[in-house]
């Protein structure tokens, strides 16, 4: 026991102080893109027929980060005269429209439903369901639970059981041979409930959009009460997301 104490005032907390303090992400990390509306059209083309994704509209000049992978294409095709990616990680957002941006930050709180912040906002506990990811959200969804980030601070906890779980947190694109298995979750998760749609595959498909090995689009299975963007959404991503929108 002494020993433990001795650890522990030698390495002292490691939890970060976020979101009472802000904290600042590794300078080649990928977030909300910052878009020139001013950018000439031919830039803008050049940036749109690059994109793998099909997820920058060059006529409204707006990019769908729903869809959006991050891979940074548009911003070396463009020479970031188009778009550049910041580093500003709190990308969530309660409403589909407002994945697709034009540089401007999603309003998360004020479409934030006041009835799951007044059930959910002491406890809300999450069964995560991979619908055939990579691995890659699934990951990065775990980290959340180590000491830095400390979720269950917040009162926020995955658990084993979709019965003892306030919603569902979904990543992957939902295969053909997963998606009775997340209906089956879903219906076993007790009213109120919330979804979750975390990753561009959930979302749109991601890479895989446009097959008919899934379905891609998890709101046309599930009514999405949030969605987190990202290929993986950025842990903080994650954490900005659920603290904005049930606390």
């Amino acid at each position: 026991m002494l020993k433990i104490i001795r650890n522990k005032l030698e390495q002292g907390c490691k939890t970060t102080a976020y979101p009472k303090e802000p904290i600042s992400l590794y300078r080649r990390y990928r977030g909300l893109p910052v878009i020139d509306k001013n950018c000439h059209t031919d830039i803008v083309s050049r940036c749109a027929a690059i994109c793998p994704q099909d997820c920058i509209d060059s006529a409204d000049k707006t990019i769908d980060l729903g869809r959006c992978t991050f891979c940074g294409h548009c911003e070396t095709a463009g020479n970031g005269g188009f778009v550049r990616f910041s580093q500003n990680f709190e990308m969530g957002a309660a409403d589909r429209q407002d994945l697709i941006t034009d540089g401007t930050l999603p309003i998360l709180a004020a479409h934030a439903k006041q009835h799951f912040k007044k059930l959910f906002g002491r406890s809300l506990q999450l069964r995560q369901v991979s619908a055939a990811g990579c691995n890659s959200c699934e990951a990065d969804t775990n980290v959340l639970n180590t000491p830095f980030f400390d979720l269950s601070r917040f009162g926020i906890d995955f658990v084993a059981s979709p019965r003892h779980a306030d919603g569902i947190h979904v990543t992957g694109p939902i295969s053909r041979n997963m998606k009775q298995a997340l209906l089956d979750t879903y219906d076993a998760v007790p009213s109120p409930k919330v979804v979750i749609a975390s990753g561009c595959c959930s979302i749109s498909g991601g890479p895989f959009y446009g097959s008919e090995e899934i379905v891609g689009d998890l709101s046309s299975l599930l009514p999405v009460d949030l969605y987190i963007p990202g290929c993986p959404p950025h842990p903080l991503t994650t954490l900005h997301a659920l603290l904005s929108y049930f606390k």
